[in-house]
């Protein structure tokens, strides 16, 4: 038998009640998945899962229900966001292996800088010195 737990969105705040057996361990909510998770959604049967996969409003799955409240706390990405917004984030159980808590890593998110860098290897030039070079 489960029982209810609150969590609310890191994107807006909406507060979303996810019925769940006490012996998972909550690790984070996060906007991110965690780096070797494996998330379920929340209709799906999460209890074999490492953490739960929600977008933010839109699950009417048995044991989950969307609150008309709002989280005001200090880490709410944007609090003047219309809640429910939409967005997924993520709940992240405790995960061992070999015995041990495993560490959360963000997933890793690559960018490119500026473009494809520069057409020579040579600097930029400076004013001439004083024999004209």
């Amino acid at each position: 038998m489960g029982f209810p737990v609150s969590y609310y969105c890191p994107h807006c705040g909406a507060v979303v009640e996810l019925e769940r057996d006490g012996y998972l361990a909550d690790k984070s909510v996060t906007p991110y998945p965690l780096e070797g998770w494996n998330y379920a959604d929340p209709d799906d049967s999460f209890e074999d899962a490492e953490g739960v996969h929600f977008v933010c409003g839109e699950s009417e799955a048995t044991g989950v229900n969307w609150t008309s409240d709002v989280s005001e706390a200090d880490d709410v990405e944007n609090p003047m966001l219309d809640s429910p917004c939409g967005r997924e984030f993520y709940l992240s159980f405790v995960k061992y292996e070999d015995g041990r808590e495993v560490e959360a890593v963000p997933e890793s998110d690559y960018v490119t800088i500026g473009g494809q860098g520069p057409a020579t290897t040579r600097g930029p030039s400076g004013p001439r010195g004083p024999t004209g070079r």
